[in-house]
């Protein structure tokens, strides 16, 4: 099973990275069911098992952060027994699927209580914690007008854009990404997701660093919402993923290379803040 998901969140392109964390870290309880002759096998397997899941997404900081914590907690502790070691294991998977559940759900409560009525936002990409916040916000009576760029070249902004048009009170409108700089001069803010902030540098669906740029030479402040476990100090090494040339152009490439990363790095000083679930934080 674990090998079979490490394969899927392989595939797992358009998901969310916490999506990926859950998934992965209720793929360790595979291990549960194994037989082994010693703790020491057992972390062992643990160890290697946890690696290889996190190998395979190495761009998403979530899924790094959530499996460190579960090994963390078995080696951490002298376990008597492979099945004290075991328990161990599934208080960590229970204890990380609950936290990246409830920090969603609570960075979008935070996010939204920053929502006034009236408000003009862009978003890029889609983010479920942001189209969360946006509906938060609808539900204590605010009226919005969100414009989303399509976030090429698979068109996640499409996606979300269906999203928001099933939103009461929310007038969504759909610009291609290089139509940021004509709408950005109508919008109050913008508001994105992140697939991580390592130090000083956002990580996020490529095309989210010109925007951020376009809206602080317009003024516009940049707003960042997610999970408190996206944002790491040190120890993670972010790994943009290179996807296929097929994704921009479906005749081959003659006489040229096509690139076609799926992120980009936003420096931070472009932002205004940035919101979890535990709280807002100005920069």
């Amino acid at each position: 099973m674990i090998d079979e998901t490490a394969e899927e969140i392989r595939e797992m392109q358009t998901h969310s990275s916490s999506v990926v964390a859950v998934k992965a870290a209720v793929a360790l309880r595979d291990l549960l069911d194994r037989e082994f002759g010693s703790v020491e096998e057992y972390v062992q397997a643990l160890a290697h098992n946890s690696s290889a899941l996190r190998g395979a997404n190495p761009s998403h900081a979530s899924l790094w952060s959530t499996q460190n914590e579960i090994v963390a907690a078995v080696k951490g502790t002298e376990a008597g027994s492979v099945e004290e070691a075991k328990e161990r294991t599934a208080e960590a998977i229970d204890a990380v699927v609950e936290v990246v559940e409830t920090a969603k759900r609570r960075a979008a409560e935070h996010a939204a209580a920053t929502i006034e009525d009236g408000e003009a936002i862009l978003t890029h990409d889609y983010s479920t914690t942001v189209l969360d916040a946006i509906r938060l916000a609808t539900e204590e009576g605010a009226e919005l007008t969100v414009d989303v760029t399509e976030a090429r070249p698979r068109f996640l902004g499409r996606k979300a854009a269906r999203a928001l048009a099933e939103i009461p009170g929310v007038e969504t409108t759909l610009y291609v990404d290089s139509a940021s700089g004509y709408c950005l001069a109508e919008c109050d803010r913008v508001m994105v997701g992140m697939d991580c902030i390592v130090e000083d540098t956002l990580y996020n669906r490529v095309g989210t660093y010109p925007i951020a740029a376009v809206a602080n030479d317009l003024g516009v402040p940049v707003d960042v919402v997610g999970s408190s476990a996206k944002l790491v100090s040190g120890g993670f090494r972010f790994e943009n993923d290179l996807r296929s040339a097929t994704e921009v152009t479906l005749e081959p490439p003659d006489g040229f290379e096509v690139e076609n990363p799926a992120y980009d790095a936003t420096p931070t000083r472009l932002l205004r803040q940035v919101i979890t679930d535990d709280g807002v934080q100005t920069l």
